[in-house]
């Protein structure tokens, strides 16, 4: 039996939410039909970005060779949380042959990038000896948005949550396919 129990207490679980996240876009560098598909996904998301569909901040440098953890070419994209259903909705429907590599960002990178990731295709193994296990700070991108860890508030407070998850409840009693929630 399992000693692990996920943490209930409202306030833990939304301090500690992910912010933001990153999307790999992993292409074989030298096979020249995937890195012109990688890089019309790229173009394709940043039209969407400035036409508002989502906020996504592609890094301007696409690696053409293997670097850090990622073992073929690949670029980044950054997300913050309230832009990640979209984007990641859009990266599925859209990706053709590519893979994605998706993880959080937290000050745990090696977890990150390990233990917490997902991928949207087929996974590749990656190198994780140069990333570090633990950092003081969170990494924060493009705090200019103030997005992300870099927002000023929560969307939500936490009495607002609370009523948000009790009005959920109860409009569900209806719905016979909808689990319950604990009473305690």
């Amino acid at each position: 039996m399992s000693d692990y129990h996920p943490p209930t207490d409202l306030e833990e679980v939304v301090n500690s939410e992910v912010r933001e996240w990153h999307f790999h876009i992993y292409f074989h560098q030298r096979n020249a039909d995937q890195h012109q598909a990688a890089l019309d996904l790229r173009d394709a998301v940043l039209r969407l970005r400035r036409d508002g569909a989502f906020v996504a901040v592609p890094l301007f440098r696409v690696n053409t060779d293997p670097i850090g953890p990622h073992p073929v070419g690949s670029y980044e994209i950054w997300v913050p949380s309230t832009s990640f259903a979209s984007v990641f909705s859009y990266l599925c429907m859209n990706r053709g042959s590519l893979s994605i590599l998706v993880h959080p960002l937290t000050r745990e990178a090696r977890k990150d990038h390990e233990l917490r990731n997902a991928w949207i295709g087929p996974p590749f193994a990656l190198d994780l000896s140069a990333l570090p296990v633990k950092t003081e700070e969170v990494p924060i991108q493009y705090p200019s948005l103030k997005l992300g860890y870099s927002a000023p508030e929560p969307e939500f407070t936490l009495d607002q949550r609370r009523r948000i998850g009790a009005n959920l409840e109860r409009i569900l009693k209806a719905e016979r396919e909808a689990a319950r929630a604990p009473m305690n």
